[in-house]
């Protein structure tokens, strides 16, 4: 009886992706025969359809070779949810997450991997993006956030890792274990731990289209990180209304002093209207910022699946996979 390859699946998660198909399909042919040439491994291929609007998932169907399959939501949960959708399905000793936009190279994927295969000791190999592209002032508010969110924490979240990554099958059913609805990948592969190697690494352009991150949903989802992860954000607001009220002490003994010695009118109407919108200000931002946290607690309180399948469409060359819910065609 033949010996079984060891598996590598690929986890690509993709959202209206239908111009780069044809050429991510190739990238992945290339990147399969250079795993069983160099490592001795056979390739599964796991798309996601995170609710495209395209015909991308038609597109991938046709273009794609080997084994393969094609996870398609029942609408857009994100890329957060996609990429855990896609660890649901994978059975591989190893699984690779990548995007299906071509910023993720086939050298680096590969670099990854060999990273992986050569060090028995490490569990994980993430890539790092080395921001070269990006302005100073994003570099420090990037350097801000993770400074605020890795404060008091048992575990760090590394700057500018992102999905790409390539870990044992042990960290992918781990991870699979974390079903937490508003999902912040990179604080989740923090937490759950084993050994990391970073890789530094350069995206490559985008083969077509724009990003899907707007600055909107960038503030959004830092502001997922911190409730997720940190409490941080309500430490400083508290700290805030303590030095208000300290404040006021000291004004309030200012002006007492300066009545009972010196008989100076007390200010009317401008020193009241300060306090009044200093302190209304600092109670409507802590109601606001309590409303994130009681939302994400509701959030997850919830008897809610993560993500719904609309079906799998699968390649003849390896038996299917099972889906709960899901319908094959």
């Amino acid at each position: 009886m033949a010996e079984l390859k060891p598996t590598l699946d690929i986890v690509a998660p993709f959202f209206n992706e239908a111009q780069s198909a044809v050429a991510f399909a190739g990238l992945l042919d290339k990147l399969e025969a250079a795993v069983s040439q160099r490592f001795g491994m056979a390739v599964h291929k796991i798309l996601v359809d995170d609710g495209s609007r395209d015909d991308g998932a038609e597109r991938f169907s046709k273009v794609l070779t080997g084994s393969w399959e094609i996870v398609r939501l029942s609408r857009n949960f994100g890329k957060e949810v996609a990429v855990l959708a896609g660890l649901d399905q994978s059975r591989g000793d190893m699984v690779l997450i990548m995007d299906a936009d071509l910023q993720h190279s086939m050298d680096i994927s590969l670099k990854l991997i060999a990273e992986l295969v050569e060090h028995r000791d490490i569990d994980v190999v993430y890539a790092q993006n080395d921001r070269r592209e990006a302005s100073w002032r994003r570099s420090q508010l990037a350097r801000l956030f993770y400074s605020l969110i890795n404060s008091s924490q048992r575990f760090d979240i590394p700057e500018n890792a992102g999905d790409f990554r390539v870990m044992r099958a042990a960290v992918a059913r781990a991870l699979t274990s974390l079903r937490d609805k508003r999902r912040f990948n990179k604080g989740l592969f923090a937490w759950a731990g084993f050994r990391q190697k970073a890789l530094p690494y350069s995206p490559e352009g985008r083969a077509s289209g724009t990003s899907k991150w707007s600055r909107l949903n960038l503030i959004a989802f830092s502001l997922e990180g911190f409730t997720s992860f940190s409490v941080i954000p309500l430490r400083m607001i508290s700290l805030s209304g303590m030095l208000a009220a300290l404040a006021g002490a000291v004004y309030g003994a200012k002006v007492f002093f300066e009545v009972i010695f010196y008989g100076i009118a007390v200010p009317g109407y401008p020193s009241l209207l300060v306090a009044v919108v200093l302190l209304g200000g600092l109670n409507l931002t802590l109601l606001g910022l309590i409303g994130e946290y009681v939302w994400v607690t509701l959030s997850e309180s919830k008897d809610r699946p993560v993500y719904i399948v609309r079906d799998v469409v699968r390649s003849d060359v390896v038996p299917g996979r099972p889906v709960p819910g899901a319908r094959e065609t």
